[in-house]
């Protein structure tokens, strides 16, 4: 197996990676900074406040985003599996 070869293995994983945790990352990043500044301008400092929207965004953007995220990662598996011939090389 080549460095080459080997460079490109990482690269897909971690493309991979990113492109599976993005969206909800994203989305738990946001939903914080929303709620952060209502608690600024409102003055609650409720550090409880922020937990449940979190969690409810994450899981809508779960639900919505889910069969891309699956394909995505089935994808990737599929072809590291039928990669792993060439690789013995």
């Amino acid at each position: 197996m080549t460095p080459e070869a080997v460079m490109d293995l990482a690269y897909q994983g971690m493309r991979v990676a990113l492109l599976l945790s993005a969206p909800l990352l994203l989305t738990a990043l946001l939903i914080g900074l929303v709620i952060s500044l209502f608690q600024a301008v409102t003055q609650i400092n409720e550090m409880t406040l922020s937990f449940i929207p979190k969690i409810l965004g994450v899981f809508g953007v779960l639900v919505l985003t889910g069969p891309f995220l699956l394909q995505l990662i089935t994808g990737y598996t599929i072809e590291l599996f039928q990669g792993i011939p060439s690789m013995l090389r």
